[in-house]
């Protein structure tokens, strides 16, 4: 019969959980922030090693994430089961990785379709397990005690203390019609899970001061930390640690510029570039309470340039800010609040300055007038345009040298034109994509002397000193890549001029 609404009177209207349950498994996570959001709990409940566990051979692959942390009793395992079994009202512990009381379960559900958990605690064993299939088919939150525990797969390996959390029927990483390519592509999934648990969780793998140490292996093979600000490398300039205060809270801010592509080698130039290169990966790298939360963005308070590619900047909130700054389910994406955004921009700004020059002339020179530049690169407006400089001592001793008006005319032609047909498109995806193979057409040990006598015969006519000379001329190019002949250049040309003195 129709339901007859009475004007005044409540109407109780609960979800059907098969259908909320299946639409819970489309929050967002991929397989890495799923792993991460478990991991988290076994960081809260005191881990000190965490194994992340896989059987990714046969028509039945299954993955698992053990930790020895300090375990659940029966009553709070059913808690820990439970949807929503915290309010992100709650007031928690400063060390809390949590949030919503959900993550297990979405994360869970988001890549299988049977979630298991066995847990320790003071010697006494609770298992519990939700599968999605027995859901649907009786459309009711009924939760399954498995009957025999020693059944479990990998129940062997828990500890005295701690929990298993076990994956199976994972129908978002396996596909039933290419099972004989699964293996592979799980591997390859974990693989690069790995990789990202080893950025995100970093200051914990590394032991950093006020962060426990903690292991995490894959199969036994041991995940190493990642550091995304290459903070031991002497190359790297490290800010200073500046505090924002909001209520009760702190937030902490310090900036860094990577080393450039010359200072590292190759392998290390690869590494902290990632897979998507360093454009995207520069930008703010948010923490929460240690464990990295978003990275690789300017929260749209400046654009992703060239010139900034090398600039990260490590803020550190505390878990009292997460309504704040938005922190979302799976702990993957953040927005600072006005009064963070405020200081993030003026941050922007002086990150900017020492990245790039700071320009106010139309027309000014951008280059320092004691470096010799062979090119000139100068901004006019919102327009940067790179041309010869005229007054560079060789090009300038050459026009003195030609013959007539005409012939100096037409050599002038000649440099505007090669400054115009700069390739500048295919110069910025060269440096783009492999800066580091990106170099000057060499010059032969004639040219390098020809050009070295040239220009130390302007400048000392002009009255610099040796001294003077011979501090521009090194680091200037292509002085400063071909130095021993340029030096020995000098002290030929130093020697010839004190004789004629």
């Amino acid at each position: 019969m129709p339901l007859k609404l009475n004007v005044g009177n409540r109407v109780r209207v609960a979800p059907r959980a098969s259908l909320l349950i299946e639409s819970m498994r489309d929050v967002g996570y991929t397989l890495e922030t799923a792993l991460a959001d478990v991991i988290d709990n076994a960081i809260a409940a005191g881990a000190r090693s965490i194994e992340l566990l896989a059987e990714t051979s046969g028509s039945h692959p299954r993955l698992a994430i053990l930790d020895d942390g300090h375990g659940m009793t029966a009553n709070e395992l059913l808690n820990a089961m439970r949807l929503g079994s915290s309010s992100p009202k709650d007031v928690r512990d400063s060390k809390d990785l949590g949030r919503f009381g959900l993550g297990l379960k979405t994360a869970s559900f988001s890549q299988c379709r049977r979630l298991t958990v066995l847990t320790r605690k003071d010697g006494k064993v609770a298992s519990a397990r939700w599968d999605l299939d027995e859901i649907t088919d009786s459309d009711d939150w009924m939760v399954e005690i498995p009957a025999n525990d020693s059944s479990l797969p990998w129940n062997s390996r828990l500890a005295e203390s701690g929990t298993l959390v076990i994956w199976e029927k994972l129908d978002r990483l396996t596909d039933a019609e290419a099972s004989d390519t699964n293996d592979a592509h799980l591997v390859r999934r974990l693989s690069d899970a790995a990789k990202h648990l080893e950025l995100v969780f970093h200051r914990f793998l590394a032991g950093e001061r006020s962060a426990k140490r903690i292991a995490i292996l894959l199969n036994g093979r041991r995940l190493e930390p990642f550091d995304p600000f290459h903070s031991n490398h002497t190359a790297t300039i490290a800010g200073p640690v500046e505090t924002i205060r909001i209520g009760k809270h702190h937030i902490t801010l310090q900036a860094f510029t990577l080393p450039h592509h010359k200072k590292v080698t190759s392998a290390e130039w690869e590494r902290y570039g990632g897979p998507a290169g360093y454009v995207k990966n520069q930008g703010f790298y948010v923490y929460r309470n240690k464990r990295l939360i978003i990275h690789g963005t300017w929260f749209g308070l400046a654009r992703q340039m060239e010139l900034t590619k090398l600039a990260r900047v490590r803020i550190d909130m505390p878990t009292g800010l997460d309504a704040e700054w938005k922190v979302d389910i799976k702990k993957a994406s953040a927005q600072p609040p006005p009064q963070v955004r405020v200081r993030l921009r003026r941050l922007i700004e002086t990150i900017g300055a020492s990245s790039r020059r700071v320009y106010t002339a139309r027309g000014r020179k951008l280059v320092s007038d004691k470096r010799l530049p062979v090119w000139q690169r100068e901004q006019d407006k919102n327009e940067i345009r790179y041309r010869i400089n005229p007054e560079h001592p060789v090009v300038a001793a050459f026009l003195k040298r030609l013959p007539s008006d005409d012939f100096r005319r037409e050599f002038v032609a000649i440099v505007e034109m090669v400054g115009a047909a700069l390739p500048i498109d295919a110069l910025f995806a060269d440096i783009s994509g492999n800066p580091a193979q990106v170099a000057g057409t060499p010059m032969s040990p004639e040219a390098i002397a020809h050009v070295a006598e040239t220009t130390f015969r302007q400048l000392r006519g002009s009255g610099l000193a040796m001294g003077d000379i011979r501090a521009m001329l090194e680091v200037t190019e292509p002085f400063r890549s071909n130095w021993k002949v340029t030096e020995r250049i000098l002290a030929e040309v130093g020697v010839q001029d004190r004789a004629n003195a």
